[in-house]
């Protein structure tokens, strides 16, 4: 049995496999959620001097006190690995990429894609954006992107993807079929900054409980936050539920900007600390659109860094109930230092600290390895599947041994129906390829949008599903197939969901029968 659930395998597929073509979305691990950057310095260019270099910056400026003479003459990646899981070396490229993307100089046409049967087939088109006002639509089939053949070549994933995307106002050509066409059209378009909402969803799920997905903390979640606040409000809104499930990080002034509009001015919302970084204390402003009214916060193993800083201040000013299964428990802050050969060192420099001064880091001294197997240590210990949690944390605990944020009602994975098939089907793709291949076409989006809580995926439908596995070798067992069956119908639903109205329609399809979701509305009543 694999580590994961229904919601997080279909979150996983989602963002592995429907791509972002051309659009800035900022990078997951946030400028200013303690990254800094020595942009005018340069350090050594061969690596005995760097090796040399690396643990004078350690001795200088890492959050502990090390013993340097025990890093000596260790290779970079296992002298770093002795220090914590966080701190990194990039070499020149990576590094090159890691300070491009978060300095925002990447932009794009605004579309998303899919690689289905060896071709770009787009899923969706940002209104207003460039691919938009060139007269790309949803379900076109791009064939060529400048000089280099996409489509109908079997190309390896990685020379397909990263195409589209490039420097703000620089063009790109593309050959696209669209739908129903003899012939492929060229358009010519130039690179642009697309505005996405970091609001994943946001919507209504009674009359006066609104529900807000957020996966990221981007540079204007914030923002968008507060919009849908006040969209929700004028249509009755009094409770809310926010969920930060698999929201891996961000922007630290994109959290704390959030937890301005749900904290009491001057309340502390986080700190942070190291040996050689004094104490920094970020504190709400007040003022905010949601200051009153009833609060959840979903999290999981994979909620991290930002939205634990989120989480833990809600819990410790008693702001409003933690839903789910404890966060990920990632508290470190890195600083990045450059080498003159263009690689770069990412050094842990600080910690963050909760209100109450809990620590969210969760322990690595059992080694780089063991905590990046953490998440899965926690599945066969019981701790996911069967809700048994430790019971060490402690709002008058300066670190809370386990790591993380614990929630204030648990919520166990949910592993029915998960067999070796099912599996089979997703690391084979099918459930995507048959819902884009086929399933999309028969049906509407407004059809959709009208009936999503009713509709159900027809027996007509599963067996052309079952079918189309075939048809790719999957062998299908027949008692493998019925206990499968409840999941892959929800999931192919779910999908085509997302397909015909997005990330809203893909979260309001999850949530009808979502465990988290449902716990929530009966904690805010």
């Amino acid at each position: 049995m694999k580590k994961s659930t229904r919601y997080n395998v279909l979150i996983a597929l989602t963002y592995s496999i429907t791509l972002i073509g051309g659009m800035f979305m900022g990078y997951k691990f946030l400028k200013d959620q303690g990254y800094q950057f020595q942009r005018t310095t340069h350090y050594a260019d061969n690596n005995a001097e760097k090796v040399d270099e690396i643990i004078h910056i350690i001795n200088k400026n890492y959050v502990d006190e090390v013993n340097a003479d025990s890093l000596n003459h260790l290779p970079i990646d296992s002298l770093l690995h002795q220090l914590d899981p966080h701190s990194i070396y990039l070499p020149p490229a990576k590094a090159n990429e890691f300070a491009e993307t978060l300095g925002g100089n990447f932009a794009g046409i605004g579309i998303e894609y899919y690689i289905l049967n060896d071709t770009l087939l787009v899923t969706n088109v940002f209104k207003d954006g460039p691919a938009f006002l060139a007269g790309i639509k949803q379900g076109d089939k791009i064939l060529k992107i400048d000089t280099v053949f996409v489509s109908g070549k079997a190309l390896p994933r990685e020379k397909m993807i990263g195409k589209i995307k490039g420097r703000e106002g620089t063009p790109v050509r593309l050959i696209v079929m669209h739908p129903g066409a003899e012939q492929p059209v060229v358009l010519n378009i130039k690179r642009e900054r697309v505005k996405v909402s970091s609001i994943d969803a946001s919507y209504m799920l009674n009359a006066e409980t609104g529900y807000v997905r957020i996966s990221k903390f981007g540079a204007e979640t914030d923002k968008d936050f507060i919009e849908s606040i006040r969209s929700l409000k004028a249509k009755g809104m009094k409770k809310l539920v926010l969920d930060l499930r698999d929201n891996g990080g961000g922007y630290l002034t994109a959290a704390t900007g959030l937890a301005n509009q749900i904290l009491e001015e001057n309340k502390l919302i986080v700190y942070t600390e190291g040996k050689h970084e004094p104490r920094t204390d970020y504190v709400a402003t007040g003022g905010g659109e949601f200051e009153d009214g009833k609060l959840a916060v979903l999290i999981n193993e994979n909620s991290a860094s930002a939205s634990e800083i989120l989480a833990g201040a809600v819990q410790d000013l008693n702001r409003g109930i933690i839903i789910g299964r404890r966060s990920f428990g990632k508290g470190l802050v890195q600083e990045q230092f450059p080498f003159g050969d263009g690689s770069a060192l990412n050094l842990t420099i600080a910690r963050y600290y909760t209100p109450s001064g809990r620590s969210i880091q969760k322990s690595y001294k059992k080694g780089y390895k063991a905590y990046q197997n953490e998440i899965e240590e926690r599945f066969t210990d019981g701790e996911l599947t069967s809700g048994k949690i430790s019971k060490k944390d402690s709002l008058n605990s300066k670190a809370f041994i386990g790591g993380g944020i614990q929630p204030d009602i648990y919520i166990k994975m949910d592993t029915a129906g998960y067999n070796k098939l099912y599996y089979t089907l997703v690391s084979k793709k099918v459930l995507f390829d048959f819902v884009y291949d086929v399933l999309a076409s028969r049906y509407t989006a407004s059809f959709i949008e009208q009936n999503m809580a009713a509709f159900s995926i027809n027996d007509a439908d599963f067996k052309d599903f079952i079918r189309y596995a075939q048809g790719r070798n999957v062998v299908v067992d027949p008692k493998q197939l019925a206990v499968a069956k409840p999941v892959l119908l929800s999931d192919i639903k779910v999908l085509l969901c997302k397909y015909h109205l997005g990330d809203a329609g893909y979260y309001k399809a999850l949530n009808l029968s979502d465990a988290m979701i449902k716990q929530a509305i009966t904690s805010l009543q």
